[in-house]
């Protein structure tokens, strides 16, 4: 019987993160959804080269699909290559597909991705959050809470 061929290292695990959607956002639910890659944006996300931070999630004619997902060329697809910022079809269950759509309805609800990221298995998922927009003032207040927390722990560590 033949060995399985093994992974390298770089082929799992995360690709890209949208690091400032939990500062920009209050995050409600997340949910995990497969998406559909030609095989040189397969190859380009292996070599770690997208970019999700200005991408969001909309339902469109019954389909989910990500907008604005930035996957760069892969030098050695040639002329076979993929266009770098096409919408993506996102893998969902109907029932979780229609109450994307119904939250979405409602005023200041948007479904922003938070990480791409290979599984366990080497199949593309991306986190993607249900999200409401947060105002300059929640940003702020946000931010001093953290400052206290860190402060206080801080504080802890020094006197105990």
């Amino acid at each position: 019987m033949a060995r399985p061929r093994r992974k390298s290292g770089t082929s799992k695990g995360l690709v890209a993160e949208n690091r400032k959607a939990r500062f920009n956002y209050a995050i409600e639910d997340t949910l995990e959804c497969g998406i559909v890659l030609t095989g040189s944006e397969v190859k380009a996300l292996r070599n770690g080269q997208a970019n999700i931070s200005e991408s969001y999630a909309s339902v469109e004619n019954g389909e989910l699909y990500l907008i604005n997902c930035h996957i760069a060329r892969y030098d050695m697809a040639g002329r076979f290559g993929h266009e770098e910022r096409r919408k993506r079809k996102l893998l969902v269950n109907r029932r979780e597909l229609s109450r994307f759509w119904r939250v979405t309805e409602r005023q200041g609800m948007t479904l922003v991705p938070l990480r791409l990221y290979f599984n366990a298995t080497g199949r593309a998922k991306l986190l993607l959050a249900i999200a409401r927009g947060r105002k300059l003032v929640d940003k702020r207040d946000n931010q001093k809470t953290r400052d206290w927390n860190r402060q206080k722990a801080r504080l802890l560590r020094e006197r105990g």
